[in-house]
């Protein structure tokens, strides 16, 4: 499997070889390595990334999707994010409103060579690495951080933040505000402007527990990526 910080450009490729190379959060990597021997039984032939896990995208991208971290069997196997976790799993339903939007050119995110591309996006998250029951501890969200910061450094276009799930909005926030700023209170749709010309939008994450349940629809996703479009324009 071709290394992301070998697909990225210049400074974005140096930055995911940072992150890919991190070992600041001991329990969250002897995780990911654990995950990536033991398998799961449909995935056994597959070789894990097992590795904390860069962005990937469009660098000129005017929109940033940071999610929360990647999937034991999704991005912590295929080394993509929002990759690999399964027909009708967060990554599908997230490329699905991302090409209703002409952000995404296919519907679907099986394996990092399917052929996808983003137009206009990148897609991150708040935690690299794999966290056991999709639960990280707080130190480990704000250890993390650093590279979301350096990341949004290296997106110069980009000027709205899609945050899916709390834990982004929360992660979001201290790198696009001011210390003084009061933080909105999280929930689908609420937009904030933040300092820099950005704005933050928040949205249900596309977890299975929420899309199987119907908190989050397709439409109600598409929309806040409609919504996105219009204010990067």
């Amino acid at each position: 499997m071709p290394r992301a910080s070998e697909a990225a450009p210049g400074a974005l490729g140096r930055l995911a070889h940072i992150i890919e190379t991190c070992d600041s959060c001991a329990r969250l990597r002897q995780y990911c390595r654990r995950i990536g021997v033991t398998k799961r039984a449909a995935f056994q032939s597959d070789a894990y990334w097992a590795r904390p896990v860069p962005g990937f995208g469009d660098p000129r991208a005017r929109i940033v999707i940071v999610g929360l971290a990647p999937a034991a069997h999704g991005a912590n196997r295929t080394g993509r994010m929002f990759t690999g976790d399964g027909a009708g799993g967060s990554g599908d339903f997230l490329m699905t409103a991302l090409h209703a939007n002409g952000l995404a050119s296919q519907r679907h995110s099986r394996s990092a060579d399917d052929g996808l591309t983003l137009t206009n996006v990148w897609i991150t998250a708040a935690v690299r690495c794999a966290p056991p029951d999709n639960k990280p501890l707080p130190l480990e969200i704000l250890t993390c951080g650093r590279h979301l910061d350096a990341e949004l450094a290296l997106l110069p276009s980009a000027r709205v933040v899609v945050a899916l799930g709390r834990i982004a909005f929360d992660s979001c926030w201290p790198v696009l505000a001011r210390p003084a700023d009061r933080k909105p209170a999280f929930g689908h749709g609420v937009i904030a402007n933040t300092p820099g010309n950005r704005s933050l939008v928040a949205s249900y994450h596309p977890s299975r527990q929420n899309t199987h349940t119907g908190r989050l629809t397709p439409a109600m996703l598409a929309s806040v990526f409609k919504r996105a479009v219009e204010l990067a324009d």
